[in-house]
């Protein structure tokens, strides 16, 4: 590879992440969620293998393609507190001004259902957002770094849901296009794993 190609590959990356940071108004990243005790699936979900790759490498691929910075957050700095110590981790040790939280046992998010997330954030008013599925608030979601005040006081208080984050917070809720919501499907038991197969399989069978 030439110096003169190398330059313009470099500046082409650039370009990406300032084109996605300017969606969201905020220099954002992405944190994927992988320290849970997968205790109803009983043994760890991210290394669950869906077709050729894991559950942990579908969502990261995904995530990469986006072009924002991608971290796993295996280990939580506060244990036992659900979903809320990987949140406190990411917000804590972050070097931007918002976080996009994904879960790793969620292999059918799209890279388009991302980017609708950074679209509807608003930063003359950065209000966290969460997604919606069946009436529940949840993953993806997106908070500035300034929400880990509150995070600390739901685990302070041993309020480790979403739900009650969200309504701390006062997040804005957004329920995904029907085109989406079968992306928002997550895997938290073996027959879950089983049923995500099938649809893989079934997936790849269709005609395009």
């Amino acid at each position: 590879m030439t110096q003169k190609l190398l330059n313009e590959t470099v500046w082409g990356l650039v370009e990406k992440v300032l084109k996605q940071n300017a969606k969201c108004g905020l220099k954002c990243a992405i944190s994927i969620l992988a320290g849970g005790l997968s205790t109803r699936m009983g043994r760890d979900k991210a290394h669950l293998r869906l077709g050729s790759k894991t559950l942990l490498e579908h969502i990261r691929r995904e995530a990469r393609s986006l072009g924002l910075p991608v971290r796993i957050i295996r280990r939580d700095l506060v244990p036992r507190c659900g979903p809320l110590g990987g949140i406190y981790t990411a917000l804590k040790t972050s070097r931007t001004e918002a976080e996009l939280f994904l879960a790793c046992d969620m292999p059918f998010v799209s890279a388009a259902l991302l980017d609708r997330t950074l679209l509807e954030f608003d930063n003359s008013a950065p209000r966290p957002i969460f997604t919606v599925s069946r009436n529940v608030a949840g993953f993806p979601f997106l908070l500035p770094v300034q929400s880990l005040a509150a995070v600390e006081k739901q685990i302070l208080k041993k309020q480790f849901s979403l739900q009650s984050l969200a309504r701390r917070l006062k997040a804005r809720l957004l329920h995904p296009p029907l085109e989406h919501k079968d992306e928002l499907f997550n895997v938290n038991t073996l027959a879950d794993w089983q049923s995500a197969r099938q649809r893989l399989v079934a997936t790849k069978a269709a005609p395009s």
